[in-house]
């Protein structure tokens, strides 16, 4: 893999390149897993952000069983809006040229950041679905990378796909993770589509990948594979990542009925159908014609 050092902040970080085989895999398979894809000198920031979150969270929390030390789900987006440490690492840590690289896409857009908190002894899955649906965007070159800041594996709630059902051409029907527990989440109901099938009732019948990583290592996925998580049956270790979303070139606005809400349409300088050129809401991050 190729590494390149960049100056940050007065120190010396490196930054991440995909090889060929990955490119490769990310377009066969709609995921890839990336050994190292962050400068080490980022975990430890990232989880004092993830630390401070789970006691002062944003409006955009989705907190089940909040402030126990097990059995909690938390999730928490849009800090880099208010959070220097997120902001720095959307602009500094190199995610967006390696999102470039897997959608093959000239340029990356930034839609925003997601915190996933798994404490130790969590029963709550995250179920199979697609993200495409729940956002207000078409295209193809949508992708999240999905770092993760302690060690995971599958038990522990790392990341499950169905390898290559991003090409399946399907779109499904958003669920309202937690059900109708969760009270912030009822927008993505008044969507309609095919509903998510039951992969867990007949995993042999579909090709599951799932990954185990290390701090810092990470999965670029497509917005449109199929994915999910168990919950976290570690006793001892908690599961802590952090996601970004990005858009590239292909991608266009489309604020229909039942997608995230966060991004009032109102306040975007878009028509629908248009690119999504408004660098107020979607900076781009990354162009191949201008960034080294």
């Amino acid at each position: 893999m190729l590494m390149v050092k960049v100056v940050q902040e007065n120190a010396l970080m490196s930054q991440r390149h995909l090889t060929a085989d990955e490119i490769a895999a990310f377009a066969r398979d709609g995921v890839v897993k990336v050994k190292g894809s962050i400068d080490q000198d980022w975990i430890q920031p990232l989880l004092d952000v993830a630390e401070g979150q789970l006691k002062h969270p944003s409006p955009w929390v989705n907190d089940v069983n909040a402030g126990a030390s097990e059995n909690r789900l938390f999730t928490d987006r849009y800090l880099w809006r208010h959070n220097d440490v997120i902001h720095r690492f959307v602009r500094e840590s190199g995610c967006a040229r390696l999102a470039a690289q897997a959608m093959q896409s000239r340029s990356a857009r930034f839609y925003f950041d997601h915190l996933l908190v798994k404490k130790v002894r969590t029963e709550a899955v995250t179920p199979w679905h697609q993200d495409a649906p729940y956002w207000p965007f078409r295209g193809k070159q949508i992708a999240s990378i999905w770092v993760t800041l302690t060690p995971v594996t599958v038990a522990g709630s790392s990341l499950e796909f169905v390898r290559g059902s991003h090409l399946d051409d399907v779109y499904y029907l958003p669920a309202v993770f937690g059900g109708e527990q969760n009270q912030s989440g009822q927008w993505a109901a008044e969507q309609k589509g095919e509903t998510v099938p039951d992969i867990e009732a007949q995993r042999e019948a579909y090709d599951v990948v799932g990954f185990d990583l290390d701090p810092g290592d990470a999965l670029i996925f497509s917005a449109w594979i199929l994915h999910g998580a168990p919950g976290n049956a570690s006793t001892h270790q908690d599961r802590v990542a952090l996601s970004t979303r990005w858009l590239g070139d292909d991608v266009t606005w489309d604020p229909r009925p039942g997608v995230d809400p966060s991004v009032d349409p109102a306040h975007v300088a878009l028509e629908q159908g248009m690119p999504v050129r408004d660098n107020a809401f979607f900076p781009e991050v990354f162009n191949a014609g201008i960034s080294p």
